[in-house]
This record gives structure tokens, C-alpha cells and sequence, in this order.
């Protein structure tokens, strides 16, 4: 009776005890935060564009590079996300490949 409550009974291994707040966010709302950033940064590239047509020369010239240059960062940040290694444990065990 004691066996089957767990009492006396030796733990021959140890067990793997998982955090839910390691666990990553899900693929659908990782896909609609980078949506949104791509949008966001779309629309300063508009307005930048705008902007570019209504300011004098000086300062058209910063807004058209920004217009220009603006997709590149949003593309950048708009793919920054779901890294492919999870942080903690895994980056500190020893990987090592022996040959024998």
C-alpha cells in the first residue's frame, strides 16, 4: 500500500521541470506584432513622402531620405522575432561531439 502512494519509493532519475514563461509566444501573435510594426513604419514612410512634396528644400531632402531608406528598417525590424535558439539552459550546456 505504502508503494502505491509513492512512499519509500527511490527517484532513479531526475525530473525535467518546465517554466511556462520560457515558453514562447505563439506563432499568431508573434506574425500580428510584426504585422503591426511593418504597418506603423509604412505609414511614417508615407508620411515622410508627404512630407517630402510640402517642406521647403532644406528639409525635404532629410524626409526623402527617410522615405528611402525606411524600408529597409522596416523590414529589419518587421523580421526580428521567434529567435530559433530558447535562452537559459540550452545556451550554457555543453554541446561537445566526441569521435570514439
Amino acid at each position: 500500500m505504502a508503494k502505491a502512494f509513492g512512499i519509500g519509493r527511490k527517484k532513479s532519475k531526475a525530473t525535467n521541470v518546465y517554466d511556462i514563461t520560457a515558453a514562447p509566444a505563439s506563432l499568431t501573435r508573434d506574425q500580428a506584432g510584426r504585422q503591426r510594426r511593418y504597418f506603423i513604419s509604412m505609414m511614417i514612410r508615407t508620411a515622410c513622402f508627404l512630407l517630402t512634396v510640402a517642406l521647403p528644400s532644406p528639409y525635404r531632402w532629410f524626409a526623402l531620405l527617410g522615405a528611402v531608406t525606411l524600408p529597409y528598417v522596416a523590414v529589419v525590424i518587421a523580421n526580428a522575432g521567434r529567435e530559433s535558439f530558447a535562452p537559459g539552459e540550452a545556451l550554457v550546456t555543453d554541446k561537445a561531439k566526441s569521435l570514439e
